[in-house]
């Protein structure tokens, strides 16, 4: 794994048509070694072909990518794990076979593969299925196993292009367990993912590009700092009484509690509920990520 002070991956002004259509439109990003980055955008916004261009897959127009400082072209790929976000594993060949034959390619002994391969069957409840032709498996269990194409060889750099899709919730929790340990162990994460909550639970920092712009970068603490639009939920102790939309926007009603957004400062809409009526509880909530990429995309961002 690198050390900590080395440099991470860092995109650089990419640009990428495809027949006068701009996909990526000057983008930078930079993801600091050891971090977690989430990737972000509605579909066509431009996230895969960045992806596929950082791996190699597709050349850039312009731009540069690098990892500790020097072009990715230059390094052995075996540093690096991708799950596509299409599946791409052999049919008809058996689901272990398949394994310890992408992992023997990324440089480990028969033995660590073979190792590495059954831990993670097990782990992913896979066992039953390892001499089974991947085409039986369900989608959910095909994303498992490529998921595990991705990491067995502990990549110093790891890249997800929606990972959740067809997992259900259990496996789901696996996932970001293993990437978790992942990122624990040193390993620099580029995820991209629809699923916002769990983005905002995996990622220390993000870049949200709309229609292959960058909309918003940086740290998810600093996003959402700037971004969020405060939130109050004020229960009464009776109805809802007259008067609250003058101290919070867009209300939403169920039976005695209201939310909404601040329209004045915190301490003066709490004196200005409290005279309507008597005040059971009062919450404050910051805007969640995806809140806020909703607003963005809808370009109601300043």
């Amino acid at each position: 794994m690198p050390p900590s002070d080395s440099q991470g991956l860092d995109i650089s002004r990419l640009v990428k048509n495809f027949n006068g259509l701009v996909a990526v439109d000057d983008v930078s990003f930079k993801v600091a070694p050891g971090a977690s980055f989430g990737l972000l955008g509605p579909n066509g916004a431009g996230k895969t072909t960045i992806i596929r261009i950082v791996m190699g897959i597709l050349g850039a127009d312009n731009g540069e990518v690098q990892y500790q400082g020097q072009p990715i072209t230059r390094l052995e790929s075996r540093r690096f794990g991708y799950l596509p976000e299409e599946r791409g594993l052999y049919q008809k060949t058996r689901l272990r076979e398949t394994l310890v034959y992408l992992a023997r390619l990324k440089g480990l002994t028969f033995s660590e593969a073979a190792g590495r391969v059954d831990a993670y069957l097990e782990r992913f409840e896979l066992q039953d299925y390892a001499q089974k032709n991947i085409q039986t498996l369900s989608k959910g269990n095909q994303q498992k196993a490529q998921f595990i194409a991705a990491i067995v060889h502990e990549p110093e750099v790891v890249i997800l292009d929606e990972p959740f899709v067809g997992l259900d919730p259990v496996n789901q929790i696996v996932l970001k367990e293993i990437i978790t340990e992942l990122q624990a162990g040193g390993a620099t994460i580029l995820l991209s993912s629809h699923q916002m909550e769990q983005v905002e639970r995996l990622c220390q920092a993000i870049c949200l590009i709309d229609r292959g712009r960058v909309v918003l970068e940086g740290s998810l603490v600093d996003v959402k700092g700037a971004h969020s639009e405060q939130r109050v939920e004020v229960t009464f102790d009776r109805s809802i009484p007259e008067g609250v939309d003058r101290w919070l926007a867009a209300p939403e009603t169920r039976d005695s509690t209201v939310a909404g957004e601040l329209k004045r400062g915190l301490a003066p809409t709490l004196k200005g509920l409290m005279d309507l009526g008597r005040v059971l509880e009062f919450k404050v909530r910051e805007s969640t990520l995806e809140e806020i990429f909703i607003k963005a995309v809808k370009g109601g961002l300043e």
